[in-house]
């Protein structure tokens, strides 16, 4: 067995655990490929668009998610005069961004 005898990692998790919310995301790309959150959009209970720009990146790491490849921001946020730490996902292939409170 030439070929995937070291299949596994230990980056490789199967889910993420937490409550996951679908966001947007703006961001910075550096020249060398550095992506920094700089604003998220998302829906309160009411349905109407939160807009927070208060993300203080405390840690960046790479993961993989059953096999998918992706960017894990260990976050606080400012929202509503608090400071929330949060994960921020963002799921490279797909191309989208997810909110998870832990």
């Amino acid at each position: 067995m030439a070929f995937g005898a070291e299949t596994t990692r230990t980056s490789d998790i199967t889910f993420v655990r937490g409550t996951q919310r679908e966001i947007a995301c703006e961001c910075w790309c550096t020249s060398k490929g550095k992506i920094t959150p700089l604003m998220i959009k998302l829906p309160d209970e009411d349905g109407e668009m939160q807009i927070i720009r208060d993300i203080m990146v405390h840690s960046q790491e790479k993961r993989l998610y059953a096999g998918i490849p992706s960017l894990e921001y260990d976050c606080t946020l400012g929202i509503g005069g608090r400071q929330v730490r949060v994960c921020l996902i963002f799921y490279q292939t797909e191309g989208r961004w997810v909110l998870n409170f832990r």
